[in-house]
């Protein structure tokens, strides 16, 4: 397989079966009086969701509706690694111009989290930038193949991205994204910026500025309080940091340990990723069908949920763009920046500049880490922005300026 073919997911029924099987026999733990969300998620909450799962979730009706995205799967090699099948959406403006884009989901979100920006990304050419728009299920998640050697890091997952871009005709391009997808984003900046000419995310992870790495941004950092909000910011930080965060030191250390229990209880699996949907939202509405969903794919992932784990080892343990390069300055690569104040990593706008150079920023009210899922038109309004006339990176890709 080495075409680029049209792709239909098809989850079998003896699969469904077997979840439903699964489901079915699960063993429910105590919980504390008056524990609600400090402990994790509540037991009446996750009890509820397996419930309908088990019950009234209809998969093939979802798998119906996702469908109507353009799917398709082609192989894709990283250097000192085997072939991979993976699979991505491509949606194409009818402006010729449009101008390609590279969206990079993370974990616990997938190629889905794109679906809700396609509409507002694909029209336009008259008085906003188009774009042609290429999400990929990253390698180990949703229906990509995924890797059974060690040393899969970020600088894979950027090559792997670079190259399904190359190979679907797209020489130059933009990208966005928020989680790993910033990461890996970057990533591709630092490998490939004569071919990545801007990058919009929404994770901004810059460091404070330091006087000999950036003395202009270090003596305004000195000079200049924090404002109420970067206050704000700088204390969901901390929260994040001390009662969030024990899941990232599982995953970077020991994922295959979790992996047996992602893999074996689709309720474990449940559990793990629905708190993070409430944690790291801004009091978003989930319904059961959205987060089922949501765990759905991971469950009925091609290379297995436990996969989607091993990026976090991954990339605290190979050197060739180690996790914390993500946040250090990357030159050349044309920069915007989108904060929601509910995100993990709310910094302030000194910080953020250290990354690279900032053409762009915006500041939403409302709003958390799964952006593009739960504020798309923030996101479509800044990308189209950033990209349009007057934008800090219009025109940076050669003759595709999103225009008609």
């Amino acid at each position: 397989m080495t075409s680029i073919e049209p792709y239909t997911i098809s989850i079998p029924d003896s699969t469904l079966e077997r979840l439903a099987q699964k489901l079915s026999l699960t063993s429910f733990p105590d919980e504390l009086d008056d524990a609600a969300w400090d402990y994790g998620a509540p037991l009446a909450d996750i009890k509820r969701l397996t419930e309908y799962w088990k019950d009234s979730f209809d998969w093939k009706k979802q798998e119906e509706s996702i469908n109507k995205l353009p799917h398709f799967r082609t192989v894709v090699q990283a250097d000192g690694f085997e072939p991979l099948r993976i699979h991505f959406v491509h949606q194409k403006s009818d402006v010729e111009s449009a101008i390609p884009l590279l969206f990079s989901h993370g974990w616990p979100g997938s190629f889905l989290e794109v679906s809700k920006l396609l509409p507002l990304l694909n029209s336009g050419g008259k008085d906003a930038p188009a774009f042609h728009v290429v999400a990929p299920s990253l390698p180990n998640y949703g229906f990509s193949e995924g890797t059974k050697k060690k040393g899969f890091g970020l600088a894979q997952y950027a090559e792997t991205c670079h190259k399904l871009m190359q190979k679907l005709g797209y020489k130059e391009y933009v990208t966005q994204g928020g989680d790993w997808g910033c990461m890996i984003t970057r990533g591709m900046g630092l490998k490939y910026p004569e071919h990545v000419k801007a990058s919009h995310v929404n994770y901004v992870i810059g460091g404070p500025p330091s006087w000999t790495s950036n003395p202009i941004l270090a003596l305004r950092h000195a000079l200049t309080p924090y404002s109420s909000r970067e206050q704000k910011g700088l204390e969901r930080n901390k929260w994040f940091i001390e009662e969030g965060a024990g899941y990232a030191r599982e995953q970077s250390t020991k994922p295959q340990t979790i992996g047996y229990a992602w893999a074996d209880s689709p309720v474990a699996l449940l559990a793990w990723i629905y708190e993070k949907l409430h944690d790291w939202t801004d009091s978003y509405p989930w319904t059961e069908d959205e987060v089922l969903t949501w765990v759905s794919i991971y469950w009925f992932s091609t290379a297995g949920p436990a996969a989607s784990a091993r990026i976090y080892r991954e990339s605290t343990h190979t050197k060739d763009i180690p996790r914390g390069q993500s946040g250090k300055w990357v030159p050349h690569v044309k920069l915007g920046l989108a904060s929601f104040p509910k995100e993990l990593s709310v910094a302030p706008k000194t910080w953020g500049r250290t990354m690279g150079p900032v053409v762009y920023e915006q500041e939403e009210e409302s709003g958390g880490h799964f952006a593009a899922w739960e504020k798309p038109d923030a996101v479509a309004r800044g990308l189209r922005e950033m990209f349009g006339k007057g934008g800090g990176a219009y025109g940076v890709v050669q003759a595709k300026d999103g225009y008609a």
